[in-house]
Order: C-alpha cells, then structure tokens, then sequence
C-alpha cells in the first residue's frame, strides 16, 4: 500500500527532503492525471556540422541561421561528441536516479558536499498550477569530456550566429557569452494515470545556447513564434529524437543581441505513462558582470531596439525568481519602445 498524505508539506517532504524525489511517488503507486494535447513532429532533417570543415560551409551556415531565426531549434548530428559516450551518459542518468532515496538525498542542494553536483526536483506543490514531473542532478565542471566536446561545437555555432550579425568575435567575446556551462541529467518517470494535474511548464532558457542530449523517448515540444513553413504561430511542434544527433536552442541571449532575429523559444517536456526519460542539457551562459543590449548597428538597421541593456546577474535573479509566476523572461529586458 502506497503513502497517503494528509497535506502539502507532508508530500513535499516525502518528495524532496527524503531525496524521493517524483520516481519514488510513482514506486510508492501514487496515481495522477495530465492533460494531453496533440502536436506534429518537426521534421526537419538533422544539420551535419561535419561540413562546415569543407567546401560547403557557407551552405551549411545558412543552415544554421535560417533554423535560429524560425524555430529557434534545431538538431546536429557529426558534431565531434562521441556517439559511445552520448550512451554512456544516458546510462549514467539512469543508474544514479534509480538509486535508493537515502543515497541520491546525501546530494540535496541544501545539503551536498560538494557544490558541483547538486540532486533536487522540479516538483513543488506549494508554488506550481502545474505540477512538474521531474527530478535532476546539477553537474558543474563534472562530465567533462562532454563538455569539452560539446563546447568545441558551441564555439564553431556561435561563430556561425554572430559573424552572420555581423560581429567579428574575437575569442574573448566567445567566452564572455559562454563563460559558465552546466550539465544537467533530468528524469523523467513514467507518469502514471493522475490524480492531480501535472505538466512541466513552458519556457525559454535563459543563457546563450543550450545543448540537449535526448534519448529514445522523447517528448521534446517547441512553440512556433512566428508562421513558418512547418506550422503557425502559436502550435506546438514535437523535436523527435534523432540516434546520435544533439538538439541546439538558442537562448534569451542570443535573441536580444540579435534583436529579436534569432528566436528562443518557449518549450516544454510531455511526460509519458510508456517508458521513463532522461535528457542531458548543457546550458552556457554569460559572465554575470556581462551588460547585454542589442548589438548597436542592428539598433541603427532595425531602427528601434527592441531590449534595453541590463547586467546578465540581474537577468538571472529576475528569471528565477519568477520561475514558477508563467511570466515570459524576456519581459524583464523588453524596451518600453518596442512593439
């Protein structure tokens, strides 16, 4: 016979401080229930970033930009990260979250003792309309021949992106923009037939470029910002996973240097009563000192800037603590001229 709780400290307390986290709600035989919602798969095929080494590179650029200034996503495949190692992370996932609770707890944010890797939950009731169903480890400095790896190909997009702007980087601005990279590994459990609403809330990432590594499950969804040839504004598309292909996104960042050219966009994660999930995301963000504003001769161009400047510390403060308020980040550096 499952727990019961009489309120929401108790559950929460079952779900976060005793490093349960929402897999053991579903091993204790907790029922709850999720809206569904029907979305088309994005089916655009996978960009090889193999050739931007070759003759067709400008080709392949333009592949690049034209994905960051419609969906905002898309997915690499030959991007140098080794296809055995993209398994070997997966595994990982799965071993470390199918632990006992009393070991995954010892790493609780609160409570770790080192604070490169982090163990907590998406779950909690006292903040959520929309309960998320998730638990995650937070890796800083750790995995690190995924990061070396993955940051090489981060570099090579971001090149891409900027010197399409216009904006010859130099390596200093490259690395100001992706001063800090973190691994998450997120579980998904197998969501059983609910009780209570749960989702996993929309939203954009507040960094530079994200980096997603998906297993078979999937349950990747994009919001459309603006009418495309794949979908209108407003729909949900599904980023189906792709065997040894990365998924890239482009960040608030990345959207306001460009001035609103390049998108990021809103997405979620559907849970699924199938099969549990993990997805391994890299995110890069600024140096917290970094002013951000709209690149100036795109102002001159665009004439109007569409976000004011701000310090990327104050962005960061504001995204999170308004992470739970379904407010849209980018409205913090919204410029009161703009449309």
């Amino acid at each position: 016979m499952g727990p019961s709780f009489d309120d929401g400290t108790s559950l929460y307390n079952f779900v976060v401080r005793d490093g349960n986290g929402v897999k053991g709600m579903v091993d204790s035989g907790l029922t709850t229930r999720i809206d569904k919602e029907s979305a088309r798969k994005h089916e655009q095929p996978p960009i090889d970033l193999s050739r931007l080494d070759g003759p067709e590179h400008d080709e392949v650029a333009v592949e690049i930009v034209r994905a960051a200034e419609t969906l905002g996503f898309f997915q690499v495949i030959n991007h140098g990260v080794p296809v055995d190692l993209l398994e070997s992370l997966k595994d990982t996932a799965h071993k470390f979250f199918g632990l006992p609770p009393e070991q995954k707890a010892v790493y609780r944010s609160e409570v770790s003792p080192t604070p490169l890797v982090k163990y907590g939950t998406s779950f909690v009731p006292e903040k959520e309309k929309a309960l998320e169903w998730k638990d995650y480890i937070s890796l800083q400095d750790v995995a690190l021949e995924y990061l070396r790896t993955s940051i090489m190909m981060v570099r090579k997009l971001l090149e891409v992106l900027m010197l399409n702007l216009g904006m010859k980087l130099v390596d200093p601005k490259i690395d100001a923009l992706i001063d800090k990279k973190m691994v998450n590994m997120n579980f998904y459990p197998t969501c059983p037939n609910l009780e209570f609403k749960v989702g996993v809330g929309r939203h954009s990432d507040m960094g530079t470029l994200t980096v997603l590594l998906q297993d078979r499950i999937g349950g990747l969804y994009v919001k459309i910002e603006e009418d495309m040839k794949y979908g209108k504004k407003g729909e949900w598309v599904e980023i189906p996973p792709t065997p040894g292909a990365l998924v890239i996104n482009v960040g608030d960042m990345l959207q306001v240097l460009s001035n609103k050219r390049y998108k990021s966009a809103e997405h979620r994660v559907r849970t699924t009563n199938i099969a549990s999930r993990v997805s391994i995301p890299i995110f890069t963000i600024p140096k917290l000192t970094e002013k951000i504003a709209p690149l100036p001769h795109l102002v001159e161009k665009d004439g109007i800037a569409h976000y004011r400047e701000f310090t990327f510390v104050d962005y960061m403060k504001n995204f999170f603590g308004n992470a739970h308020e379904g407010k849209k980040s980018l409205d913090f550096a919204k410029n009161v001229d703009s449309s």
